[in-house]
């Protein structure tokens, strides 16, 4: 749980999960980048928070297309595809809701260097996952990723 009450309550891989869950709407996508060890995170410019690219799916979008367009519009990192790791459920507080997210992955080989800060993103950065994530990262998110890399559900 966050420090605003917002909690990450299920977490299904895609290995173990045979069918889109639809219980809950799913509006959002994210994307967990690995190079190594290390995880990409962006600097939300609004929630001053470290987090996972990713964002809304917007219409006609599938959450695969939305994965790849927030992770293209967040870090400028352009990928040829991504792999379904999974769908994280939420309970969150503003408004009281449950809903999913899709969740990808990548790895890359060579850590991108190449972001330009904009609008929304101020930063990018690679956390060593064998260290504590940098100050100011959402801790739902470092949940996510230790999900994604591990492959548990």
């Amino acid at each position: 749980m966050d420090a605003g009450g917002n909690a990450l309550t299920a977490f299904l891989a895609a290995a173990r999960t045979p069918c889109v869950p639809d219980d809950v709407p799913m509006p959002a996508a994210l994307v967990v980048v690995s190079c190594g060890r290390d995880v990409l995170l962006v600097l939300n410019r609004f929630r001053r928070k470290w987090e996972l690219p990713g964002g809304l799916i917007d219409p006609g979008e599938t959450p695969l297309q939305a994965a790849m367009r927030e992770l293209w519009e967040e870090s400028g990192l352009r990928l040829a595809t991504l792999d379904l790791a999974g769908y994280a459920r939420f309970r969150l507080t503003g408004p009281p809701r449950e809903e999913y997210a899709a969740m990808y992955s990548a790895r890359v080989s060579v850590r991108f260097t190449g972001f330009t800060p904009n609008e929304e993103i101020s930063a990018i950065c690679w956390w060593d996952v064998a260290n504590p994530p940098p100050a100011d990262t959402q801790i739902l998110d470092v949940k996510l990723a230790e999900y994604v890399r591990s492959g548990h559900g």
